[in-house]
């Protein structure tokens, strides 16, 4: 997934996108920082970096990481964390967006970009969110604003970046043209495809190919010690503190009982219901207006029927399309908001009991709906639920209790850690697990993570703090520690001896492939060399070099890609050996297809140059960005610096 997003991360959609999300105000945070003595100073202590004479403070640089990480986070469906934040190198992204958008603020008072006062007003004013009926409505703005706890002049303020560094932009792109030789250089990029035959030679092939001796595993053993270092492990003692020992100990007060009922009033909500039958009249997708006119006239006359006091169940069972409940005379019983389509849902509970509804026309056809009963939504008296508000009170009352008792034991005992005494005082037995390390499960503990953080603090003859766990709660001391080692070559030798294999197989495969490559090119069969390799051939299908990096089932393949359409007819072999996802792949032109450039009507190219143009402006503004970056002096504190590191 992570490849994925770092995919995304160098399209142009991303860049795009995000320089439109500073651009809108709904949703965005943001980016103030003091420029000098024009823009206000910066306490010392909450400096990022200076951009040569433009300082960037620390809470700038956190608005920009929040408003990326949430931008990723909604790319992805929320499927994105801190750990893929960290190996994105998003910190890093967010340092670099704020020194792009400080040079650009500095080249434009080099080139002398000012906005007006007028135009920064018509840029608001065209904002939809400060609209009413397509007007701009100055309470609305006024009112967004202090919802997003701004003022109108730092609202204004960013505003006016934004605007400024626009028209930098503008005028740095502003030098592009795009040529006829331009266009048909993408037409042939998004037309011209290939198709690839390939290999990948896992190392795990290779494996059973090592040659082992002893001599060789422990001289690899002695080069590697500490990747065989057993780390410390602990076994523990505990007493578990259930609540459940505890519940008939408790006698919950009134005002118990009343507090809980309150605290708790959506568990004993009586939800809004409706009672209801139907007759359907199908309506298929596929039909004929004719034939839609007769169901429709047929569902009317079926109307008039039930409307004129004939049995709704007797007609239901007659004319009803619905083979789940024409048999029950269309009855569908109770059912609550949300549960039915929405027409149908408004029309049954606007009925009373025992009316009859026009005909409702949904997704699944023509209804007449007959009103059978009707909740009113409420809340349940105490009176009806108390064992239940009783049950709940003393289930909750007992897990207070539980946590006290084990606060008991652990205050007496925490001096001598004396947990036989604990579990004689409070009638428990001492329960016991093996050996663990940080990295494997506690037997009986799940889950574990509290406990063993807590366990590996502990020296012997001392507990730790009583650990809630929604099994009860625990009270914790050491039944044995082994200190981290370094174990005799004997009491490894199996996992030696896999490690060297798996290492010494990668420089096989690599090997293999290489050979396998050479073969190729010396005119073998690609299908002989697969078969003697024991591997088959497996191939792309065809793609464009707009793909970018990314190839058909192989995925980001940089080097490749380059290559990939420099292949030809006469020399269809791709020229190295290509590292992906720990396989080693050897690439062969299967097809290609060349443009069209017949098709390349006056209107693709009209469409084809603004493309070309903003792919060229962009690429301006880059190596601009890249040029005044060279030149800048950017210091970061070392404060700042420290957040980098961790990423």
């Amino acid at each position: 997934m992570l490849d994925l997003i770092r995919k995304k991360q160098k399209t142009t959609l991303i860049k795009f996108v995000f320089w439109a999300i500073i651009a809108t105000f709904v949703g965005t945070i943001f980016l103030v920082w003091g420029k000098g003595n024009d823009r206000g100073s910066a306490d010392g202590n909450s400096v990022a970096m200076t951009v040569n004479d433009t300082t960037i403070t620390i809470q700038a640089f956190q608005s920009t990481y929040r408003n990326l990480y949430q931008f990723y986070q909604n790319l992805n469906n929320g499927q994105f964390n801190d750990d893929m934040a960290k190996r994105l190198g998003l910190a890093q992204t967010a340092y670099d967006q704020l020194v792009r958008q400080a040079l650009l603020e500095q080249e434009g008072d080099r080139l002398g970009i000012e906005v007006t006062r007028q135009e920064l007003v018509d840029s608001i004013a065209k904002i939809p969110q400060f609209q009413k009926d397509g007007l701009f409505d100055r309470q609305t703005y006024l009112q967004l604003l202090e919802y997003q706890r701004l003022t109108p002049d730092e609202f204004e303020s960013s505003q006016e970046r934004v605007l400024f560094a626009g028209k930098v932009e503008d005028q740095i792109q502003s030098t592009v043209t795009v040529t006829d030789s331009d266009i048909e250089a993408e037409y042939r990029k998004q037309n011209e495809k290939i198709n690839l035959n390939f290999v990948r030679l896992a190392p795990t092939l290779f494996e059973s190919k090592v040659k082992v001796d002893d001599a060789s595993l422990k001289k690899f053993f002695q080069d590697n010690q500490e990747d065989f270092r057993i780390p410390v492990k602990i076994a523990i003692r505990y007493l578990q503190f259930e609540p459940g020992r505890y519940v008939d100990e408790i006698e919950p007060t009134e005002a118990d009982l009343e507090k809980y009922y309150k605290r708790n009033l959506d568990k004993f909500e009586i939800a809004e219901q409706a009672s209801a039958s139907h007759i359907l009249i199908k309506l298929e997708e596929d039909m004929d207006e004719a034939t839609k006119a007769e169901k429709r006239k047929l569902a009317e006359s079926v109307l008039e029927k039930a409307k004129s006091g004939e049995d709704f169940a007797a007609l239901a069972r007659k004319f009803s399309d619905d083979t789940g409940t024409a048999n029950k005379g269309g009855t569908l019983g109770y059912f609550p908001r949300g549960s039915m389509v929405p027409a149908f849902e408004t029309a049954a509970f606007s009925l009373e009991p025992g009316e009859i509804s026009n005909i409702v026309e949904s997704q699944f056809g023509l209804h007449i709906i007959k009103g059978d009963g009707y909740i009113k939504p409420a809340i349940k008296p105490m009176a009806e639920v108390l064992d239940e508000v009783t049950t709940g009170v003393k289930k909750q009352l007992s897990n207070q209790y539980a946590f006290e008792k084990a606060m008991d034991a652990y205050n007496i005992n925490r001096k001598t850690g004396d947990l036989d005494k604990a579990a004689k005082d409070n009638n428990l037995g001492i329960k016991e697990s093996g050996l663990f390390d940080r990295n494997t499960p506690i037997d009986g503990i799940n889950p574990d993570a509290e406990v063993k953080a807590a366990a590996f603090a502990l020296e012997m003859n001392e507990l730790a703090h009583p650990i809630r766990l929604a099994s009860g709660i625990f009270l914790v001391g050491l039944k044995e520690k082994r200190e981290s080692q370094i174990p005799e070559f004997s009491e490894v030798k199996k996992q030696v001896e896999d490690a060297y294999r798996k290492e010494k197989s990668v420089g096989l495969a690599d090997a293999a492939a290489a050979e396998m490559l050479a073969a190729l090119k010396d005119g073998q069969s690609f299908s002989s060399l697969a078969k003697k390799a024991g591997v088959k051939i497996e191939e792309t299908g065809l793609f464009a070099s707009s793909y970018g990096d990314f190839i058909p089932q192989l995925g980001n393949a940089e080097d490749l890609a380059k290559d990939a359409f420099s292949l030809t007819k006469e020399n269809k072999v791709a020229p190295a050996v290509y590292e992906l996802a720990d396989r080693f792949v050897v690439v062969m032109l299967k097809d290609k297809q060349e443009a069209d450039l017949t098709k390349l009507d006056s209107t693709t190219k009209e469409k084809l140059r603004e493309t070309v143009k903003k792919n060229m402006q962009r690429e301006v503004l880059d190596a601009r960005i890249e040029e005044l970056k060279k030149a800048a002096i950017i210091v970061p504190t070392p404060y700042f610096q420290s957040l980098l590191d961790r990423g």
